[in-house]
């Protein structure tokens, strides 16, 4: 009578493998078998405990990006998100961690005594990260400022707040440039917060036709803002008139950013949109094609707590 096998277990064929991967080691190298099996049992718990890092990994960044899309997609304060990105992530990498560390065979708990043991010595090794990590905590629960605000102080540098981190705020000055600024130098110095006060920045950007009018253009324009009593002026408050593109065809974009009080800021943004481009004609630039616009970019007011 013709025996009917079934299909082989899961464990069977798991016991097969390592079989086989013993044999083919002992073929190889000519090693004891002893030592094959433990040694084919370490490099298939290092590969499983690599894999792991490296899902991890890919996950922690994803749920950091969920996490910031989440909040920005609701009423929360944008100045968190950054935050909250970098510590989701961390949490879940350092969990992983340790689940990789326990599959290659790692006592976590020893782990955790000898960080513990440590922890004076890492603590003054990293006294001036834990001061940045701090200092940033203490900046997002009280909120002296947020992203959109114009601050000023001796431990930042003048610009538009655009980002509080784990350890540095990004602080984007009046050039476009952007600075990273450590929290803790911003939190032990006196900072202005120019926003409080009502103040909007405006933008306008014109469109020239031909690259070398730039420089004229941006005469033109300087010489336009400087007549207006609308516009705040100051080291911080300064406007700023730059070439903002140069386009294939030969042409470029001309901007202007100006600070203005809350109450002025619609209608100077109307005013100057308007004016731009009589003012550059009359300059002899030539023009391009309608100007793209006029934003007024209002930053959040602070609130204190």
């Amino acid at each position: 009578m013709a025996t009917v096998r079934g299909p082989i277990p899961p464990a069977s064929r798991h016991f097969q493998t390592l079989a086989i991967m013993d044999d083919l080691i002992a073929r190889l190298f000519h090693l004891p078998p002893s030592l094959i099996v433990s040694l084919t049992h370490d490099l298939m718990h290092a590969g499983v405990a690599i894999l792991m890092l490296i899902v991890g990994w890919w996950l922690s960044n994803r749920i950091g990006t969920l996490l910031s899309t989440a909040m920005s997609r609701t009423r929360a304060d944008p100045t968190l998100a950054p935050m909250v990105n970098a510590i989701g992530a961390w949490t879940i990498r350092v969990l992983v961690l340790f689940a990789a560390l326990s599959e290659v065979g790692v006592a976590t708990a020893s782990v955790l005594a000898v960080l513990g043991a440590a922890g004076l010595a890492i603590g003054l090794a990293l006294q001036g990260t834990l001061q940045n990590i701090a200092a940033g905590i203490m900046l997002l629960m009280l909120r002296p400022f947020r992203a959109g605000d114009l601050i000023e102080g001796t431990g930042a540098t003048a610009g538009i707040v655009r980002e509080v981190g784990l350890f540095t705020t990004r602080i984007e000055r009046s050039d476009g440039n952007a600075v990273f600024v450590p929290n803790s130098q911003i939190w032990s110095n006196p900072v202005i917060n120019y926003s409080s006060g009502g103040t909007q920045r405006v933008e306008v950007e014109v469109a020239i036709a031909q690259r070398k009018d730039v420089a004229c253009a941006i005469d033109a324009l300087k010489k336009m803002i400087a007549g207006d009593p609308r516009v705040l002026g100051g080291t911080t408050l300064a406007p700023v008139v730059t070439a903002a593109d140069y386009r294939r065809g030969g042409g470029a974009a001309v901007r202007l950013a100006v600070w203005v009080s809350g109450a002025d800021a619609q209608l100077a943004g109307e005013d100057m949109r308007e004016h731009a481009r009589s003012v550059l004609q009359e300059a002899g630039c030539e023009m391009a094609e309608a100007p793209r616009g006029q934003a007024v970019q209002r930053p959040p007011q602070t609130q204190h707590a």
